[in-house]
């Protein structure tokens, strides 16, 4: 779906289907760079993710980068039932394998994406290089629907009337109904018990006025991980790189520049 915003060149476009679930995948190729794989939030589809690729294109040392849309958000049409997070994972790992993998990926996960993507990481640890957990969820303190509605609108009043107006389209592209039913595996699923699994280099990213992803859970995820750091971009709320996607991608850089080659 594009909105008249929308000035990324035009990408490779790929489908995968497995069992009845079908996942959009996007590519903007740069050849001998880094790739950068985006998982997208619950509602949310990769074209909400403009400026944060145009970022991740544009510098100095452009990224590789690859988007999806997950199953029933985005272009990607509805299955019959929501997968848990650790088959989400599975199917991105197949996904990948099929299409896209030739080298171990940097994986970006934005709120719900966070969860897939540390999911992928502890599961399918030869396809993740290095790890990027965006506006985290779920804050094992307030793992209800109705605590995730309060934070959501508290966040919102942070939010500039362009991101709220492509969060609206966003969320009426995937429709209430297959909302609701994907909120009920992102709810139960636990990544808190994920995360001493991760083995690969983890950078731990949220505004600090995120209302949904708070500031004692972003620390906590950071001390679950074996090896994190965390990264606060000022003056930011939940949707940080839909907003303004710069300021990300340049920590995410200094991040990577500062780790030691993996063996």
């Amino acid at each position: 779906m594009a909105t008249p915003e929308m000035v990324l060149p035009e990408p490779e476009r790929n489908s995968f289907v497995h069992g009845g679930n079908e996942l959009l995948s996007y590519r903007w190729p740069v050849n001998g760079r880094p790739r950068v794989l985006l998982i997208h939030g619950i509602g949310m589809g990769h074209w909400v993710y403009e400026s944060f690729i145009t970022a991740l294109l544009d510098g100095d040392t452009p990224f590789d980068v690859t988007a999806v849309d997950l199953p029933g958000f985005g272009d990607a049409p509805k299955p019959q039932r929501a997968l848990s997070m650790e088959h989400t994972a599975d199917l991105v790992a197949l996904s990948l394998t099929e299409h896209e993998a030739q080298s171990p990926l940097i994986v970006v996960g934005h709120s719900m994406g966070s969860q897939v993507a540390a999911e992928l990481a502890a599961r399918h640890p030869q396809l993740v290089d290095a790890l990027i957990l965006v506006a985290t969820t779920v804050n094992p303190a307030e793992r209800s629907v109705h605590q995730q509605a309060k934070r959501m609108l508290q966040d919102l009043g942070t939010e500039s009337i362009s991101v709220l107006a492509r969060g609206a389209l966003a969320y009426a592209q995937a429709g209430p109904r297959w909302f609701i039913e994907k909120l009920k595996p992102t709810l139960e699923h636990h990544i808190e018990r994920t995360l001493p699994r991760i083995d690969q280099p983890t950078l731990v990213i949220r505004g600090s006025l995120d209302r949904v992803s708070p500031a004692v859970w972003a620390r906590q995820i950071t001390g679950l991980v074996p090896d994190a750091a965390l990264l606060e971009l000022e003056g930011h709320g939940h949707e940080a790189i839909i907003a303004h996607g710069e300021p990300a991608v340049r920590g995410i850089e200094r991040w990577l520049s500062q780790l030691p080659p993996r063996a």
